[in-house]
């Protein structure tokens, strides 16, 4: 009779602390990771544009991880030259104007308008902040003009 006190109460006991880990060890504070590093890639671009002749610049977003809540965006700043800027979809962008991102696989369409060399600045950034700037430079390419 002894014994089985003894084994019942070790058990109880066993229970009891089993019990207080479990608990113990839920928590409402679950770390979910939303922000992921991103980067932008494109294919070469041509580095001489005639006044009137636009360049594509084939991009791709690649993201190190997925959290289908973020969302991407896409802004540029000319700093030299001048010219327009478009997506596929027609989409003229505007200088420091916000604009979404169509899909993880884009191409922009850069028209010249400058007989100086130009600069485009483009910056991706996602929902929670993080930013990618991509620059692309062009000179006029007025040779094929003169011969």
């Amino acid at each position: 009779m002894y014994m089985r006190n003894v084994i019942y109460k070790m058990l109880t006991g066993c229970y009891i602390v089993a019990t207080l880990l479990l608990v113990g060890a839920c928590s409402d504070n679950v770390d979910i990771q939303q922000s992921y590093p991103f980067s932008i890639e494109t294919m070469p671009v041509p580095k001489k544009l005639k006044v009137g002749e636009t360049a594509e610049i084939r991009c791709q977003l690649h993201r190190d991880g997925r959290y289908e809540e973020t969302e991407y965006f896409i802004r540029y700043f000319q700093p030299d030259g001048a010219g327009t800027l478009q997506m596929s979809d027609g989409t003229v962008l505007l200088p420091n104007d916000l604009y979404p991102l169509p899909s993880e696989t884009f191409r922009l369409y850069y028209t010249s308008a400058s007989t100086d060399q130009q600069t485009v600045d483009v910056y991706f950034q996602d929902s929670f902040g993080t930013l990618i700037q991509l620059t692309f430079s062009f000179n006029n390419d007025s040779s094929k003009e003169n011969k």
